[in-house]
């Protein structure tokens, strides 16, 4: 009995030195197989193209190909839901935003996931500053004739959006809360096919993210009333700021950011988080981010506690401004 209590104990000491030789190997061999990534919202959309851009040089870094997949629905939760509940093995993440990862916490009662118990944050890929749009036939020429406009036809005019808990739906709804107006809103599968709808005249304006509008603006398929940030965009040097064009309080800016389902190992997250880092360390990868508008962020914020940081405080700025709305 002796002998068989002291080949159990050994045994056991075997598997424990084995499971922790299993952890560095799975570090060190992952991935062996292409990961997907979902992006809440219709393809041609600020998340779908920062997504596109980043994980394109992820993939290089992590010698497997990344998937877009592309997932609609309700403000992007349906997608972010879907996410939450995959597997913790690291081969399925999402690309969420402000929307999906704070501002839906205030706006969905019953959400199916919470953005800080289900998800394990991995790295902040860009800033997306907020932009007023309006199609280039809309009545107002600035933005102080806009907020006149609006609120003296709040019944009749339209504010598109990508959903309820979209980045568009939340920051146009701080907007019409600073007016004290509730117009109609025109939601859409995403900000790419409300930014459509915007070019084609079928609805009046919405607050978009820099990264969708910047060709539009250039090209005169649209207007742009300004940019609610303290500072103008580079991108957009003759778009004036919300404190410049009257309307100091309007201040918003959307961010995206890669998630993985919770329980994913911390060598898994630390792979991806530092292929996510190189590759906005990559200048190619910063040129196309740059012309688009968005904000790189600096190397402290592109850590997973830095990530973990910012959605909770997101989650305690929108609550208040939102919850009136639900």
């Amino acid at each position: 009995m002796t002998f068989i209590r002291a080949l159990a104990g050994a045994c056991a000491a075997a598997l424990a030195s084995l499971g922790a030789f299993v952890a560095p190997v799975e570090a060190q061999t992952y991935p062996t197989r292409s990961i997907t990534m979902i992006v809440p919202f219709a393809a041609g959309g600020p998340t779908d193209v920062v997504a596109r851009i980043v994980t394109s040089h992820m993939a290089q870094t992590l010698g497997q190909s990344i998937i877009i997949e592309n997932v609609v629905g309700a403000g992007g939760t349906t997608a972010t839901t879907r996410a939450a509940r995959a597997a913790n093995d690291g081969y399925t993440l999402i690309t969420g935003h402000m929307g999906t990862h704070a501002a839906s916490v205030p706006l969905y009662p019953k959400l199916a996931y919470h953005p800080e118990k289900d998800f394990e944050p991995i790295a902040l890929l860009a800033g997306t500053p907020i932009l007023i749009l309006a199609r280039k036939d809309f009545p107002p020429k600035d933005l102080k004739e806009f907020v006149t406009y609006v609120k003296a036809n709040a019944e009749k005019v339209n504010a598109a959006h990508a959903g309820v808990g979209s980045v568009s739906h939340v920051s146009c709804e701080l907007l019409h809360s600073i007016l004290d107006i509730k117009p109609v809103g025109v939601p859409f599968n995403g900000t790419g096919p409300a930014m459509n709808a915007l070019v084609a005249g079928q609805v009046d304006y919405m607050c978009d993210q820099i990264v969708n509008a910047v060709p539009q603006i250039n090209a005169g398929t649209i207007k742009a009333y300004a940019i609610a940030t303290p500072e103008r965009n580079p991108s957009l040097p003759n778009v004036p700021t919300t404190a410049e064009a009257g309307l100091p309080k309007f201040q918003a800016q959307a961010w995206n950011a890669i998630f993985a389902p919770k329980g994913t190992s911390p060598a898994i997250v630390a792979s991806l988080n530092a292929a996510a880092v190189k590759a906005l360390d990559d200048e190619t990868v910063r040129k196309r981010l740059l012309e688009l508008g968005s904000v790189i962020p600096s190397p402290a914020e592109r850590t997973p506690e830095s990530l973990a940081a910012l959605v909770k405080g997101e989650i305690a700025k929108w609550t208040p401004v939102l919850k009136p709305a639900t």
